[in-house]
């Protein structure tokens, strides 16, 4: 049986400057932020199978007061080392998601899980390294590509050692990603921006962040229902309430 762990970096507002602000449940007013901000988590995920150690999207690159990278903190609380991962999982490479694909240490960068493989969608990172800014930081990109630790994704879906389903949606972004993985015991649904908390996929809503909101939508419907049918385990990267849940 699959284990799942959300690696949380904490509660914040996001604006229409792309900017993630910090924010204390209990004492911060979401109404003193700017028009228009989001509250949301940000929350990679740790999953381990019988096969592999897996993060799934790698969060924003915060480092704790004693200046440890915040993902290295959270996978030691559930006693594992950042060299124990053997898979990354990109659903795309916006900064809140691929933020902590490497980091320095004493000038030098170096990738944040040494032993992984990086399971990135190529035209997402073609797409991340022409766009660029606000959406994408090219300088937390461009040094994992020139390792030989990524593994290419190609086509409109695809399958990784098996077990691990692939699909191109999108609907959050051009090149946007989803995963299935299946153990033979669990299937565990992760749709990063398609899908980021649990109440977009009990109710009909189109986000003005999206790049197209109606594909969004209908992606988030289609996989609410054959998950639902199927007994999936939801992984949501945005909810502050509730990180997985079975439909």
């Amino acid at each position: 049986m699959a284990k799942i762990f959300p690696l949380s970096e904490g509660v914040f507002t996001v604006g229409h400057d792309k900017a993630f602000v910090p924010f204390m449940l209990g004492s911060d007013v979401l109404h003193d932020r700017p028009t228009g901000s989001l509250l949301v988590e940000v929350q990679p995920f740790l999953v381990v199978t019988d096969k592999d150690v897996m993060v799934l999207d790698t969060g924003l690159g915060f480092r704790t007061t004693d200046g440890v990278l915040q993902i290295h903190d959270n996978l030691r609380q559930h006693g594992y080392e950042p060299g124990d991962v053997t898979k990354v999982l990109l659903s795309h490479l916006h900064k809140d998601h691929a933020g902590c694909l490497v980091y320095k240490d004493n000038g030098l960068v170096k990738t944040t899980f040494p032993n992984a493989q990086y399971c990135i969608y190529r035209a997402e990172a073609d797409y991340a390294l022409e766009k660029g800014y606000p959406s994408y930081h090219p300088e937390d990109i461009e040094p994992l590509l020139a390792t030989s630790q990524v593994r290419w994704l190609d086509g409109e879906e695809g399958t990784i050692d098996s077990y691990i389903h692939y699909t191109h949606t999108g609907g959050h972004c051009p090149q946007h990603v989803i995963y299935l993985i299946n153990d033979g015991e669990d299937k565990i649904f992760f749709g990063g921006d398609e899908a980021p908390q649990l109440k977009q996929m009990k109710m009909k809503y189109v986000a003005k962040y999206d790049y197209d909101g109606k594909k969004a939508l209908a992606i988030r419907e289609k996989y609410a229902s054959q998950g639902k049918q199927e007994g999936w385990q939801f992984l949501f990267y945005h909810d502050v309430k509730c990180p997985v849940a079975v439909l």
